[in-house]
């Protein structure tokens, strides 16, 4: 198995990020907002923004970073052909592991339904 995250699935421009912005369709949950918007592509793409107002230090925000990775890599297959771009609104740690699971969970489920509609 492959586990890699190669560059072909990250948004990495400015420009990818904005036009996700942009576009303005968003999903949110209780700590995560999803931000999503078609790509030419035929795989889905992945950004993340965890600002220092949500967790003040970098270990903190690199541990979320790489949850909502491995979230993403493990739902990828969901979500294809969409740009996310995924922004916690509340800091969480390895023992709110299960609730962000749940949730990410639910929210990709509802994007799919909503991209399929």
């Amino acid at each position: 198995m492959n586990f890699k995250f190669p560059s072909e699935l990250r948004l990495l421009k400015t420009d990818d990020f904005s036009s996700v912005f942009n576009f303005r369709k968003r999903m949110t949950g209780a700590t995560l907002v999803i931000h999503y918007r078609n790509n030419p592509h035929l795989h889905a793409r992945l950004g993340m923004v965890v600002s220092k107002k949500v967790a003040k230090l970098s270990v903190d925000r690199n541990y979320m970073r790489r949850v909502l990775r491995e979230l993403f890599r493990r739902n990828k297959a969901n979500v294809s052909n969409l740009d996310l771009v995924i922004r916690p609104q509340k800091s969480f740690s390895a023992k709110n592991y299960n609730e962000i699971v749940q949730e990410f969970d639910m929210l990709i489920t509802k994007l799919k339904s909503r991209s399929q509609a």
